[in-house]
Protein backbone atom coordinates (compact mmCIF):
# COMPACT_ATOMS: atom_id res chain seq x y z
CA UNK A 1 0.00 0.00 0.00
CA UNK A 2 1.40 3.74 -0.48
CA UNK A 3 0.63 4.22 2.87
CA UNK A 4 1.55 1.66 5.00
CA UNK A 5 0.58 1.24 9.08
CA UNK A 6 4.17 3.38 10.56
CA UNK A 7 4.37 3.39 14.38
CA UNK A 8 7.34 4.86 16.67
CA UNK A 9 8.01 2.88 19.26
CA UNK A 10 10.10 3.26 22.75
CA UNK A 11 11.14 0.08 25.15
CA UNK A 12 12.79 0.39 28.43
CA UNK A 13 13.45 -2.05 31.39
CA UNK A 14 15.70 -2.13 34.61
CA UNK A 15 15.91 -4.98 37.13
CA UNK A 16 15.14 -2.02 39.86
CA UNK A 17 16.51 -3.43 43.39
CA UNK A 18 16.47 -7.13 42.46
CA UNK A 19 19.80 -9.39 41.37
CA UNK A 20 18.13 -10.56 37.38
CA UNK A 21 15.69 -9.20 35.06
CA UNK A 22 13.25 -11.62 34.78
CA UNK A 23 10.99 -8.90 32.33
CA UNK A 24 10.82 -9.96 28.56
CA UNK A 25 9.81 -7.98 25.65
CA UNK A 26 10.08 -6.87 21.73
CA UNK A 27 8.60 -5.17 18.88
CA UNK A 28 8.44 -7.04 15.44
CA UNK A 29 7.75 -4.71 11.94
CA UNK A 30 7.85 -7.31 9.42
CA UNK A 31 8.32 -6.00 5.53
CA UNK A 32 5.97 -6.75 2.47
CA UNK A 33 2.99 -9.00 2.36
CA UNK A 34 3.60 -10.33 6.30
CA UNK A 35 3.35 -6.52 7.38
CA UNK A 36 0.02 -6.17 5.57
CA UNK A 37 -1.12 -9.80 6.04
CA UNK A 38 0.33 -10.09 9.66
CA UNK A 39 1.14 -6.98 11.06
CA UNK A 40 2.86 -5.48 13.68
CA UNK A 41 3.73 -7.49 17.11
CA UNK A 42 5.04 -6.04 20.29
CA UNK A 43 4.72 -8.50 23.85
CA UNK A 44 5.78 -8.05 27.37
CA UNK A 45 6.26 -10.83 29.09
CA UNK A 46 6.91 -10.79 33.08
CA UNK A 47 8.32 -14.10 34.43
CA UNK A 48 7.21 -15.41 37.49
CA UNK A 49 9.50 -14.92 40.56
CA UNK A 50 8.26 -17.63 42.73
CA UNK A 51 8.90 -20.05 39.93
CA UNK A 52 12.49 -21.82 39.19
CA UNK A 53 13.04 -20.29 35.89
CA UNK A 54 11.41 -16.97 35.08
CA UNK A 55 13.63 -15.55 32.64
CA UNK A 56 13.93 -18.25 30.84
CA UNK A 57 9.96 -18.82 30.51
CA UNK A 58 9.56 -15.01 29.91
CA UNK A 59 12.34 -15.08 27.27
CA UNK A 60 11.04 -18.51 25.56
CA UNK A 61 7.57 -17.42 25.06
CA UNK A 62 8.44 -13.67 23.56
CA UNK A 63 10.86 -15.25 20.97
CA UNK A 64 8.79 -18.04 20.02
CA UNK A 65 5.97 -16.03 19.90
CA UNK A 66 7.51 -13.80 17.47
CA UNK A 67 9.38 -16.76 15.66
CA UNK A 68 5.85 -18.73 15.23
CA UNK A 69 3.27 -16.38 14.83
CA UNK A 70 4.77 -15.16 11.77
CA UNK A 71 4.82 -19.09 10.44
CA UNK A 72 1.06 -19.43 10.92
CA UNK A 73 -1.41 -19.30 7.49
CA UNK A 74 -1.87 -15.72 6.40
CA UNK A 75 -5.51 -16.75 5.90
CA UNK A 76 -5.68 -17.32 9.84
CA UNK A 77 -7.33 -14.07 11.67
CA UNK A 78 -4.95 -12.71 14.53
CA UNK A 79 -6.94 -14.40 17.40
CA UNK A 80 -6.59 -17.73 15.70
CA UNK A 81 -2.79 -17.42 15.14
CA UNK A 82 -1.97 -16.43 18.55
CA UNK A 83 -4.37 -18.57 20.33
CA UNK A 84 -2.91 -21.64 18.14
CA UNK A 85 0.92 -20.42 18.78
CA UNK A 86 -0.10 -19.69 22.69
CA UNK A 87 -1.59 -22.91 23.51
CA UNK A 88 2.12 -24.63 22.32
CA UNK A 89 4.04 -22.86 23.93
CA UNK A 90 1.78 -23.21 27.02
CA UNK A 91 2.06 -27.10 27.00
CA UNK A 92 5.89 -26.72 26.41
CA UNK A 93 6.61 -24.62 29.36
CA UNK A 94 4.32 -26.87 31.21
CA UNK A 95 5.53 -30.22 30.03
CA UNK A 96 9.19 -28.75 31.54
CA UNK A 97 7.97 -28.55 35.25
CA UNK A 98 8.88 -31.49 36.96
CA UNK A 99 8.16 -33.23 40.21
CA UNK A 100 11.47 -31.37 41.86
CA UNK A 101 10.26 -28.17 39.97
CA UNK A 102 6.54 -27.93 39.68
CA UNK A 103 5.42 -25.03 38.36
CA UNK A 104 9.15 -24.27 36.83
CA UNK A 105 8.45 -21.95 33.75
CA UNK A 106 5.16 -19.55 34.57
CA UNK A 107 4.66 -16.26 32.89
CA UNK A 108 2.60 -13.27 31.88
CA UNK A 109 2.09 -12.35 28.41
CA UNK A 110 0.34 -9.35 26.77
CA UNK A 111 0.43 -8.62 22.88
CA UNK A 112 -0.56 -6.14 21.03
CA UNK A 113 -0.84 -7.25 17.33
CA UNK A 114 -1.14 -3.99 14.54
CA UNK A 115 -2.95 -5.22 11.40
CA UNK A 116 -4.33 -2.78 8.79
CA UNK A 117 -6.47 -0.46 11.22
CA UNK A 118 -7.52 -2.87 13.73
CA UNK A 119 -5.02 -3.73 17.23
CA UNK A 120 -5.22 -6.83 18.29
CA UNK A 121 -5.26 -7.73 22.22
CA UNK A 122 -4.06 -11.56 23.46
CA UNK A 123 -3.39 -11.05 27.12
CA UNK A 124 -3.16 -13.38 30.21
CA UNK A 125 -1.93 -12.25 33.28
CA UNK A 126 -1.22 -9.27 35.54
CA UNK A 127 1.00 -6.96 32.52
CA UNK A 128 -0.82 -4.46 31.24
CA UNK A 129 -1.72 -2.46 28.20
CA UNK A 130 -3.28 0.84 27.83
CA UNK A 131 -4.44 2.97 25.46
CA UNK A 132 -4.15 7.10 25.26
CA UNK A 133 -6.46 8.56 23.09
CA UNK A 134 -7.41 12.66 23.28
CA UNK A 135 -5.70 12.88 26.59
CA UNK A 136 -7.98 9.69 27.69
CA UNK A 137 -5.81 6.77 29.64
CA UNK A 138 -7.95 3.49 29.34
CA UNK A 139 -6.58 0.48 30.61
CA UNK A 140 -7.82 -2.20 27.70
CA UNK A 141 -6.55 -5.33 30.00
CA UNK A 142 -7.67 -7.03 32.88
CA UNK A 143 -5.29 -8.43 35.60
CA UNK A 144 -5.53 -11.76 36.41
CA UNK A 145 -4.92 -11.39 39.87
CA UNK A 146 -6.52 -12.60 42.99
CA UNK A 147 -6.18 -10.54 46.05
CA UNK A 148 -6.64 -12.41 49.38
CA UNK A 149 -5.40 -9.78 51.75
CA UNK A 150 -4.40 -5.98 51.16
CA UNK A 151 -0.82 -7.53 51.20
CA UNK A 152 -1.05 -11.24 49.87
CA UNK A 153 -2.62 -11.68 46.28
CA UNK A 154 -1.61 -14.58 43.36
CA UNK A 155 -1.87 -14.97 39.66
CA UNK A 156 -5.24 -16.56 38.53
CA UNK A 157 -4.08 -16.93 35.35
CA UNK A 158 -0.78 -17.37 33.41
CA UNK A 159 1.11 -19.19 30.71
CA UNK A 160 2.97 -22.53 32.30
CA UNK A 161 0.70 -23.28 35.54
CA UNK A 162 -1.97 -25.50 33.89
CA UNK A 163 -2.35 -27.86 30.42
CA UNK A 164 -4.98 -25.93 29.12
CA UNK A 165 -4.77 -21.86 29.30
CA UNK A 166 -8.03 -19.19 28.66
CA UNK A 167 -6.51 -16.63 26.89
CA UNK A 168 -7.99 -12.89 26.64
CA UNK A 169 -8.90 -11.33 23.53
CA UNK A 170 -10.31 -7.75 22.09
CA UNK A 171 -9.57 -5.73 18.90
CA UNK A 172 -9.65 -2.18 19.34
CA UNK A 173 -9.83 0.34 15.91
CA UNK A 174 -6.88 2.67 15.53
CA UNK A 175 -7.00 6.01 15.36
CA UNK A 176 -3.41 8.28 13.89
CA UNK A 177 -1.72 9.83 17.09
CA UNK A 178 -3.29 6.50 19.28
CA UNK A 179 -0.58 5.87 21.93
CA UNK A 180 -0.52 2.78 23.65
CA UNK A 181 1.41 1.93 26.62
CA UNK A 182 2.46 -1.76 27.98
CA UNK A 183 3.23 -2.03 31.44
CA UNK A 184 4.67 -4.85 33.88
CA UNK A 185 3.29 -4.69 37.42
CA UNK A 186 6.74 -3.16 38.69
CA UNK A 187 5.41 0.26 37.30
CA UNK A 188 2.11 0.09 37.53
CA UNK A 189 1.41 -1.40 40.73
CA UNK A 190 3.69 1.89 41.96
CA UNK A 191 2.15 4.80 39.94
CA UNK A 192 -1.17 5.69 38.76
CA UNK A 193 -3.41 5.97 35.62
CA UNK A 194 -2.79 9.69 35.58
CA UNK A 195 0.49 9.31 36.42
CA UNK A 196 1.22 6.90 33.39
CA UNK A 197 -1.06 9.51 31.40
CA UNK A 198 0.83 12.35 32.21
CA UNK A 199 4.64 11.25 31.86
CA UNK A 200 3.23 9.59 28.28
CA UNK A 201 1.32 13.09 27.20
CA UNK A 202 4.59 15.29 27.74
CA UNK A 203 6.59 16.21 24.57
CA UNK A 204 9.42 14.60 24.42
CA UNK A 205 11.42 12.22 22.81
CA UNK A 206 9.37 8.32 23.32
CA UNK A 207 12.94 6.55 24.42
CA UNK A 208 13.10 9.68 27.06
CA UNK A 209 9.42 9.00 28.35
CA UNK A 210 10.07 5.55 28.65
CA UNK A 211 13.11 5.99 30.56
CA UNK A 212 10.91 8.48 32.48
CA UNK A 213 8.49 5.47 33.39
CA UNK A 214 10.48 3.36 34.50
CA UNK A 215 12.66 5.89 36.69
CA UNK A 216 9.48 6.89 38.26
CA UNK A 217 8.02 3.46 39.36
CA UNK A 218 11.73 3.43 40.86
CA UNK A 219 11.48 6.41 42.56
CA UNK A 220 7.87 5.22 43.96
CA UNK A 221 9.69 2.19 45.80
CA UNK A 222 8.83 -0.31 43.16
CA UNK A 223 11.01 -3.23 44.57
CA UNK A 224 10.43 -5.74 41.18
CA UNK A 225 11.82 -5.31 37.30
CA UNK A 226 9.74 -2.58 36.06
CA UNK A 227 9.46 -2.73 31.84
CA UNK A 228 7.42 -0.53 29.83
CA UNK A 229 7.05 -0.04 25.91
CA UNK A 230 5.10 2.98 24.50
CA UNK A 231 3.99 2.97 20.74
CA UNK A 232 2.31 5.51 18.88
CA UNK A 233 0.31 5.80 15.73
CA UNK A 234 1.66 7.54 13.69
CA UNK A 235 0.00 6.61 10.32
CA UNK A 236 -2.76 4.61 8.78
CA UNK A 237 -2.64 1.88 5.53
CA UNK A 238 -5.30 4.64 3.88
CA UNK A 239 -5.31 3.59 -0.29
CA UNK A 240 -7.20 5.55 -2.29
CA UNK A 241 -9.97 3.48 -4.12
CA UNK A 242 -8.55 4.48 -7.67
CA UNK A 243 -4.85 3.22 -6.45
CA UNK A 244 -6.46 -0.16 -5.66
CA UNK A 245 -7.96 -0.15 -8.66
CA UNK A 246 -4.65 0.76 -10.64
CA UNK A 247 -2.64 -1.65 -8.77
CA UNK A 248 -5.62 -4.80 -9.29
CA UNK A 249 -5.49 -3.50 -13.69
CA UNK A 250 -2.07 -3.33 -13.44
CA UNK A 251 -2.37 -6.49 -16.13
CA UNK A 252 -4.37 -6.15 -19.29
CA UNK A 253 -7.45 -8.50 -19.53
CA UNK A 254 -6.54 -11.36 -21.92
CA UNK A 255 -8.38 -11.01 -25.10
CA UNK A 256 -10.86 -14.08 -26.32
CA UNK A 257 -8.60 -16.73 -27.14
CA UNK A 258 -8.87 -19.70 -29.72
CA UNK A 259 -7.26 -23.17 -30.34
CA UNK A 260 -3.76 -22.78 -31.01
CA UNK A 261 -2.65 -19.34 -29.56
CA UNK A 262 -0.10 -18.84 -27.49
CA UNK A 263 0.31 -16.42 -24.30
CA UNK A 264 3.02 -16.80 -22.25
CA UNK A 265 4.34 -20.31 -22.97
CA UNK A 266 1.00 -21.62 -22.92
CA UNK A 267 -0.94 -23.45 -26.08
CA UNK A 268 -4.38 -23.29 -25.96
CA UNK A 269 -5.80 -26.51 -27.04
CA UNK A 270 -9.32 -25.48 -27.08
CA UNK A 271 -12.22 -23.32 -24.60
CA UNK A 272 -14.16 -25.29 -21.71
CA UNK A 273 -16.14 -23.04 -20.73
CA UNK A 274 -17.25 -19.51 -21.42
CA UNK A 275 -19.76 -17.92 -18.80
CA UNK A 276 -20.48 -14.11 -18.07
CA UNK A 277 -17.97 -14.00 -15.03
CA UNK A 278 -14.41 -16.21 -16.45
CA UNK A 279 -13.50 -18.20 -19.37
CA UNK A 280 -12.08 -22.14 -18.86
CA UNK A 281 -9.39 -22.78 -21.24
CA UNK A 282 -7.75 -26.06 -21.37
CA UNK A 283 -3.42 -25.48 -22.21
CA UNK A 284 -0.28 -27.12 -22.66
CA UNK A 285 2.83 -25.74 -21.03
CA UNK A 286 5.12 -25.46 -24.15
CA UNK A 287 7.99 -26.32 -21.99
CA UNK A 288 6.75 -29.53 -19.56
CA UNK A 289 4.26 -31.04 -22.06
CA UNK A 290 1.51 -30.40 -19.05
CA UNK A 291 -2.20 -30.12 -18.92
CA UNK A 292 -3.58 -27.37 -17.35
CA UNK A 293 -6.58 -25.27 -17.42
CA UNK A 294 -6.16 -21.47 -17.66
CA UNK A 295 -9.04 -19.07 -16.05
CA UNK A 296 -9.41 -15.67 -17.08
CA UNK A 297 -11.63 -12.79 -16.12
CA UNK A 298 -14.58 -11.01 -18.30
CA UNK A 299 -14.03 -8.35 -20.19
CA UNK A 300 -17.56 -7.62 -18.95
CA UNK A 301 -16.02 -6.53 -15.59
CA UNK A 302 -12.68 -4.81 -16.63
CA UNK A 303 -13.92 -1.77 -14.47
CA UNK A 304 -15.26 -3.09 -11.58
CA UNK A 305 -12.48 -3.55 -8.61
CA UNK A 306 -15.00 -5.61 -6.70
CA UNK A 307 -14.59 -8.35 -9.08
CA UNK A 308 -11.37 -8.15 -9.65
CA UNK A 309 -10.52 -8.48 -5.99
CA UNK A 310 -12.25 -11.29 -6.25
CA UNK A 311 -10.60 -12.81 -9.02
CA UNK A 312 -6.97 -12.56 -7.15
CA UNK A 313 -8.83 -13.89 -4.16
CA UNK A 314 -9.35 -16.88 -5.32
CA UNK A 315 -5.88 -17.55 -6.59
CA UNK A 316 -4.56 -16.37 -3.65
CA UNK A 317 -6.44 -18.75 -1.65
CA UNK A 318 -6.11 -21.52 -3.70
CA UNK A 319 -2.31 -21.39 -3.56
CA UNK A 320 -2.24 -22.18 -0.24
CA UNK A 321 -4.58 -24.96 0.03
CA UNK A 322 -2.92 -28.00 -0.73
CA UNK A 323 -5.50 -30.80 0.06
CA UNK A 324 -6.24 -33.91 -1.82
CA UNK A 325 -9.60 -33.33 -2.31
CA UNK A 326 -9.37 -29.29 -3.79
CA UNK A 327 -8.45 -28.57 -6.85
CA UNK A 328 -4.42 -27.21 -7.13
CA UNK A 329 -3.94 -23.94 -7.94
CA UNK A 330 -0.38 -23.57 -9.93
CA UNK A 331 2.53 -21.29 -8.93
CA UNK A 332 3.05 -19.04 -12.00
CA UNK A 333 6.43 -19.97 -13.32
CA UNK A 334 6.91 -16.99 -15.97
CA UNK A 335 5.89 -13.46 -15.56
CA UNK A 336 2.39 -12.85 -16.91
CA UNK A 337 1.23 -10.43 -19.45
CA UNK A 338 -2.50 -10.52 -18.64
CA UNK A 339 -4.82 -11.69 -15.98
CA UNK A 340 -5.16 -15.04 -15.29
CA UNK A 341 -3.92 -18.07 -13.19
CA UNK A 342 -3.75 -21.82 -13.97
CA UNK A 343 -5.64 -24.35 -12.41
CA UNK A 344 -5.83 -28.42 -12.83
CA UNK A 345 -7.21 -30.12 -15.26
CA UNK A 346 -9.53 -32.43 -14.18
CA UNK A 347 -10.88 -35.15 -15.82
CA UNK A 348 -13.90 -36.83 -15.04
CA UNK A 349 -17.47 -35.91 -14.46
CA UNK A 350 -19.01 -33.12 -12.24
CA UNK A 351 -21.14 -34.82 -9.22
CA UNK A 352 -24.12 -32.64 -11.33
CA UNK A 353 -23.70 -35.19 -14.08
CA UNK A 354 -22.51 -38.08 -12.43
CA UNK A 355 -26.14 -37.97 -10.04
CA UNK A 356 -28.12 -38.05 -13.73
CA UNK A 357 -26.06 -41.11 -14.69
CA UNK A 358 -26.70 -42.88 -11.18
CA UNK A 359 -30.60 -42.27 -10.25
CA UNK A 360 -30.16 -45.07 -7.95
CA UNK A 361 -26.79 -44.66 -6.45
CA UNK A 362 -25.00 -47.16 -4.19
CA UNK A 363 -25.32 -45.78 -0.60
CA UNK A 364 -21.33 -46.73 0.38
CA UNK A 365 -20.50 -45.07 -2.57
CA UNK A 366 -22.53 -41.65 -2.19
CA UNK A 367 -21.12 -41.76 1.53
CA UNK A 368 -17.90 -42.20 0.05
CA UNK A 369 -17.87 -39.50 -2.22
CA UNK A 370 -19.33 -37.10 0.82
CA UNK A 371 -16.63 -38.60 3.16
CA UNK A 372 -14.35 -36.97 0.42
CA UNK A 373 -15.93 -33.92 0.27
CA UNK A 374 -15.90 -33.18 3.82
CA UNK A 375 -11.78 -34.11 3.66
CA UNK A 376 -11.73 -31.42 1.01
CA UNK A 377 -13.95 -28.71 3.37
CA UNK A 378 -12.20 -29.24 6.67
CA UNK A 379 -8.49 -28.49 5.04
CA UNK A 380 -10.26 -25.14 3.71
CA UNK A 381 -12.00 -24.76 7.27
CA UNK A 382 -8.59 -25.38 8.47
CA UNK A 383 -7.30 -22.15 7.28
CA UNK A 384 -10.33 -20.40 8.22
CA UNK A 385 -11.84 -20.24 4.59
CA UNK A 386 -15.15 -20.63 3.73
CA UNK A 387 -16.36 -22.00 0.21
CA UNK A 388 -19.69 -20.44 0.22
CA UNK A 389 -20.44 -21.94 -3.14
CA UNK A 390 -20.71 -25.61 -2.95
CA UNK A 391 -22.71 -27.47 -5.24
CA UNK A 392 -23.30 -30.41 -7.20
CA UNK A 393 -21.66 -28.45 -10.40
CA UNK A 394 -18.78 -27.48 -8.27
CA UNK A 395 -17.54 -31.25 -7.41
CA UNK A 396 -15.75 -33.36 -9.87
CA UNK A 397 -15.72 -37.04 -9.63
CA UNK A 398 -12.29 -38.61 -11.39
CA UNK A 399 -12.63 -41.73 -13.08
CA UNK A 400 -10.46 -43.46 -10.33
CA UNK A 401 -13.22 -42.44 -8.22
CA UNK A 402 -11.61 -39.69 -5.98
CA UNK A 403 -12.92 -36.47 -5.54
CA UNK A 404 -12.14 -32.74 -5.67
CA UNK A 405 -13.98 -29.27 -4.92
CA UNK A 406 -13.60 -26.89 -7.49
CA UNK A 407 -13.61 -23.23 -8.33
CA UNK A 408 -12.85 -20.86 -5.30
CA UNK A 409 -14.44 -17.70 -6.79
CA UNK A 410 -16.54 -17.27 -4.09
CA UNK A 411 -14.29 -18.36 -1.25
CA UNK A 412 -13.84 -16.09 2.15
CA UNK A 413 -10.93 -15.77 3.97
CA UNK A 414 -10.99 -14.61 7.57
CA UNK A 415 -7.83 -13.26 8.24
CA UNK A 416 -7.98 -10.85 4.86
CA UNK A 417 -11.11 -9.59 5.96
CA UNK A 418 -9.43 -7.87 8.80
CA UNK A 419 -7.18 -6.27 6.65
CA UNK A 420 -9.27 -2.76 5.60
CA UNK A 421 -9.28 -1.69 1.64
CA UNK A 422 -11.86 0.82 -0.23
CA UNK A 423 -12.90 -2.13 -2.21
CA UNK A 424 -16.28 -3.27 -1.68
CA UNK A 425 -16.47 -7.15 -0.63
CA UNK A 426 -19.49 -8.31 -0.72
CA UNK A 427 -21.07 -11.09 0.72
CA UNK A 428 -21.69 -13.55 -2.15
CA UNK A 429 -25.04 -15.60 -1.74
CA UNK A 430 -23.53 -18.80 -3.54
CA UNK A 431 -26.28 -20.18 -6.17
CA UNK A 432 -29.78 -21.05 -4.98
CA UNK A 433 -31.25 -24.16 -3.20
CA UNK A 434 -27.62 -24.86 -2.27
CA UNK A 435 -26.71 -21.60 -0.35
CA UNK A 436 -27.50 -21.52 3.96
CA UNK A 437 -30.48 -19.41 4.98
CA UNK A 438 -28.29 -17.54 7.37
CA UNK A 439 -26.28 -15.85 4.28
CA UNK A 440 -30.04 -14.89 2.78
CA UNK A 441 -31.18 -13.43 5.85
CA UNK A 442 -27.67 -10.79 6.00
CA UNK A 443 -25.60 -13.39 8.83
CA UNK A 444 -22.31 -14.09 8.33
CA UNK A 445 -22.07 -17.60 7.38
CA UNK A 446 -19.67 -20.03 9.49
CA UNK A 447 -18.34 -23.72 8.97
CA UNK A 448 -21.67 -24.91 9.43
CA UNK A 449 -23.34 -23.25 6.10
CA UNK A 450 -20.89 -25.00 3.92
CA UNK A 451 -22.02 -27.99 6.21
CA UNK A 452 -25.76 -27.02 5.15
CA UNK A 453 -24.79 -27.12 0.72
CA UNK A 454 -23.46 -30.45 1.45
CA UNK A 455 -26.36 -31.93 3.53
CA UNK A 456 -28.81 -30.39 0.55
CA UNK A 457 -26.14 -32.35 -1.99
CA UNK A 458 -26.02 -35.06 -0.19
CA UNK A 459 -29.79 -35.28 -0.21
CA UNK A 460 -30.11 -34.64 -3.80
CA UNK A 461 -27.32 -37.86 -4.72
CA UNK A 462 -29.66 -40.09 -3.11
CA UNK A 463 -33.30 -38.86 -4.51
CA UNK A 464 -32.41 -36.26 -7.86
CA UNK A 465 -34.80 -33.80 -5.53
CA UNK A 466 -33.56 -31.03 -3.45
CA UNK A 467 -34.62 -31.32 0.80
CA UNK A 468 -37.05 -28.01 0.32
CA UNK A 469 -38.26 -28.25 -3.48
CA UNK A 470 -38.96 -24.80 -3.95
CA UNK A 471 -39.88 -23.37 -0.92
CA UNK A 472 -36.70 -22.01 -0.79
CA UNK A 473 -37.11 -19.68 -3.24
CA UNK A 474 -39.07 -17.55 -0.87
CA UNK A 475 -37.97 -15.03 0.99
CA UNK A 476 -36.84 -16.34 3.76
CA UNK A 477 -37.10 -14.67 7.32
CA UNK A 478 -36.80 -15.66 10.79
CA UNK A 479 -40.73 -15.70 10.54
CA UNK A 480 -40.79 -17.49 7.53
CA UNK A 481 -38.33 -20.80 8.28
CA UNK A 482 -41.11 -22.51 10.28
CA UNK A 483 -43.32 -22.91 7.64
CA UNK A 484 -40.82 -24.17 5.11
CA UNK A 485 -40.94 -28.30 5.94
CA UNK A 486 -38.17 -30.66 5.13
CA UNK A 487 -39.42 -33.25 2.91
CA UNK A 488 -38.17 -36.49 4.16
CA UNK A 489 -35.71 -38.07 1.70
CA UNK A 490 -37.47 -41.25 1.90
CA UNK A 491 -40.80 -40.15 0.13
CA UNK A 492 -38.41 -40.15 -3.20
CA UNK A 493 -35.82 -42.94 -2.51
CA UNK A 494 -38.12 -45.56 0.10
CA UNK A 495 -34.26 -47.76 0.15
CA UNK A 496 -32.75 -44.98 2.30
CA UNK A 497 -32.52 -46.27 6.16
CA UNK A 498 -34.50 -44.10 8.19
CA UNK A 499 -31.28 -43.22 10.41
CA UNK A 500 -29.98 -41.61 7.36
CA UNK A 501 -32.62 -39.56 6.48
CA UNK A 502 -32.31 -38.16 9.47
CA UNK A 503 -29.04 -37.51 9.88
CA UNK A 504 -29.22 -35.36 6.55
CA UNK A 505 -32.17 -33.50 7.96
CA UNK A 506 -30.25 -32.52 10.70
CA UNK A 507 -27.40 -31.25 8.32
CA UNK A 508 -30.11 -29.02 6.38
CA UNK A 509 -31.77 -27.87 9.12
CA UNK A 510 -32.43 -23.53 8.56
CA UNK A 511 -31.80 -22.69 11.38
CA UNK A 512 -27.66 -23.23 11.72
CA UNK A 513 -27.57 -23.24 15.72
CA UNK A 514 -29.62 -26.60 15.21
CA UNK A 515 -27.49 -27.90 12.42
CA UNK A 516 -24.25 -30.66 13.61
CA UNK A 517 -21.67 -28.61 15.11
CA UNK A 518 -19.22 -30.38 13.25
CA UNK A 519 -18.68 -32.43 10.17
CA UNK A 520 -17.43 -35.47 12.15
CA UNK A 521 -20.27 -35.58 13.87
CA UNK A 522 -22.36 -35.42 10.38
CA UNK A 523 -20.30 -38.23 8.80
CA UNK A 524 -20.54 -40.76 11.84
CA UNK A 525 -24.85 -40.20 11.43
CA UNK A 526 -24.26 -40.97 7.82
CA UNK A 527 -22.41 -44.19 8.22
CA UNK A 528 -23.69 -45.47 12.14
CA UNK A 529 -26.67 -45.86 13.27
CA UNK A 530 -27.80 -43.02 14.83
CA UNK A 531 -30.59 -44.29 17.64
CA UNK A 532 -32.07 -40.87 18.27
CA UNK A 533 -33.18 -40.83 14.80
CA UNK A 534 -35.41 -43.94 14.99
CA UNK A 535 -37.22 -42.92 18.10
CA UNK A 536 -39.47 -40.75 16.52
CA UNK A 537 -40.36 -42.87 13.45
CA UNK A 538 -42.46 -41.77 10.89
CA UNK A 539 -45.63 -43.13 9.71
CA UNK A 540 -45.40 -45.68 7.32
CA UNK A 541 -46.93 -43.45 4.25
CA UNK A 542 -43.61 -41.82 4.64
CA UNK A 543 -41.34 -44.19 6.06
CA UNK A 544 -41.99 -46.87 2.81
CA UNK A 545 -44.92 -45.29 0.68
CA UNK A 546 -44.76 -48.72 -1.62
CA UNK A 547 -44.80 -51.11 1.28
CA UNK A 548 -48.13 -48.92 2.26
CA UNK A 549 -49.76 -48.64 -0.54
CA UNK A 550 -48.99 -52.91 -1.42
CA UNK A 551 -50.64 -52.96 2.30
CA UNK A 552 -53.76 -50.72 2.05
CA UNK A 553 -54.50 -52.71 -1.78
CA UNK A 554 -54.00 -55.92 -0.24
CA UNK A 555 -56.58 -54.55 2.90
CA UNK A 556 -59.45 -53.29 0.32
CA UNK A 557 -58.83 -56.27 -2.13
CA UNK A 558 -59.66 -58.52 1.19
CA UNK A 559 -62.53 -56.33 2.32
CA UNK A 560 -64.30 -56.07 -1.24
CA UNK A 561 -64.19 -60.31 -1.09
CA UNK A 562 -65.66 -60.15 2.09
CA UNK A 563 -68.08 -58.00 0.71
CA UNK A 564 -68.89 -60.12 -2.76
CA UNK A 565 -68.91 -63.08 0.01
CA UNK A 566 -71.63 -61.77 2.12
CA UNK A 567 -73.69 -60.59 -1.10
CA UNK A 568 -73.65 -63.85 -2.96
CA UNK A 569 -74.44 -65.86 0.33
Amino acid sequence: MSNQLKINIAQSSDAGIKDNNEDSYGIVTPEGQLLENKGISAIIADGMGSCAFPKEASEYVVKGFFSDYYSTPESWTVKTSGARVLTALNSWLYGKSTDEHAKAYVTTFSALIFKSTTAHILHIGDSRIYRIRDGNIEQLTNDHRIWITKEKNYLSRAIGVDLHIDIDYKSVGLEADDVFVMTTDGIHDYISDQQIRNIVSQSANLNVLADKLVSSALTEGSHDNVTCQIIQIKQLPNQQANEVINDLVRLPFPPDLSADMLIDGYKVIKELNSSSTSQLYMVEDTETGQIMLMKTPSVNFDDDPSYIDRFHMEEWAGKRIHNPNVMITYEQKRKRSCQYFLIEYIEGLTLAEWIKQNPEPDIKKVTNIIEQIIHGLRGLHRLEMLHRDLKPDNIMIKEDGSVKIIDLGAVKVAGIQEISSPVERLELLGTKNYTAPEYLMGVAGTNKSDLFSLGVITYEVLTGKLPYGDQSDKNINWRSMSKIKYTSALQHNPMIPLWLDGAIEKAVRLDHRLRYDSFSEFHHDLTHPNDSFMKNSLPLVEKDPVIFWQSITAVLIILNLFTLYLLLK
